[in-house]
């Protein structure tokens, strides 16, 4: 799956599961200090992943820490999927 297509499936759950989220979604930006997102919205939106992209995250990857921006879970939706193939 096209990295496009990743970004416009990520930002609908993006939208359904961070009601922080609720303008335009800018994928190059903290999202902690630009969204105000924390541990529980990244492990929610994540468990959204896995359900949407068929994919399993490990718990090191539930972290916050793991992704500064949008783009970080996009790149690694990206590779999970790349690993499937």
């Amino acid at each position: 799956m096209e990295k496009e297509k990743i970004k416009e499936k990520l930002a609908e759950l993006i939208k359904e599961v961070m009601p922080e989220v609720d303008e335009d979604i800018k994928f190059n930006v903290d999202i902690e200090q630009e969204y105000g997102v924390n541990s529980i919205s990244i492990i929610k939106l994540i468990i959204a992943i896995e359900k949407a992209f068929e994919v399993d995250f490990s718990d090191y990857e539930l972290a916050l820490d793991n992704y500064s921006t949008f783009d970080d879970v996009v790149n690694s939706i990206a590779n999970k999927l790349d690993d499937l193939d």
